[in-house]
């Protein structure tokens, strides 16, 4: 097995030791020696890898954002993939409300942004080929940004808000909003 490989699998156990202790408590209360302890490695092996608990939180939702990419063809089925990063909201509820908790918004927002990149990507191009327009670059770039900022910032509304906001509804109205607005925008172009 090569080195790559075995410091994949290490990363990935105790990615499941934290995730298995979240479940169980605040994530404040969670130690290195827990998770050492329920990994069968030693802190020297953790801290090879990772600087703290909050660096493996970190590499948690960077190494599920990014199958959550190459789980979808963007082109195909944007509206699934946002389907399919709610459910995986809906799933890891305990991991991103103890992200939340522990490093704030702005850097859970982020990890939402991998997400959301190629979604918006998809829903733009399909937009310009459904009508037959192309949008400058720079302002492709900028709209881009601002449904970024505007889906993630709303999934993190929603995740806080749950009782109070119907997930279809949320959806709906997501998708409404950027199709609409750019059916606008490439009228006026």
């Amino acid at each position: 097995m090569k080195h790559e490989e075995i410091s994949l699998n290490t990363k990935k156990a105790l990615a499941e030791a934290l995730k298995a202790a979240m479940k169980e408590k605040p994530f404040q209360k969670i130690s290195v020696s827990e998770l050492v302890r329920a990994t069968n490695m030693n802190r020297k092996t953790f801290y090879y890898h990772f600087e703290d608990i909050y660096a493996l939180l970190k590499w948690i939702l960077e190494e599920e954002t990014i199958s959550v990419i190459k789980s979808f063809d963007m082109l195909v089925d944007y509206e699934e993939a946002i389907t399919f990063v709610m459910d995986y909201v809906e799933e890891n509820e305990y991991i991103i409300n103890c992200a939340f908790d522990s490093i704030g918004r702005d850097e859970l927002k982020r990890f939402f942004y991998t997400d959301f990149h190629d979604i918006v990507v998809s829903i733009i191009e399909t937009e310009e080929q459904k009508m037959g327009r192309n949008l400058d670059v720079s302002y492709k770039e900028f709209l881009i940004q601002f449904y970024i900022e505007a889906l993630a910032g709303m999934l993190i509304e929603w995740i806080r808000e749950r009782e109070k906001r119907d997930r279809r509804t949320v959806m709906e109205y997501m998708l409404k909003t950027i199709r609409g607005s750019l059916t606008g925008i490439l009228t006026d172009e």
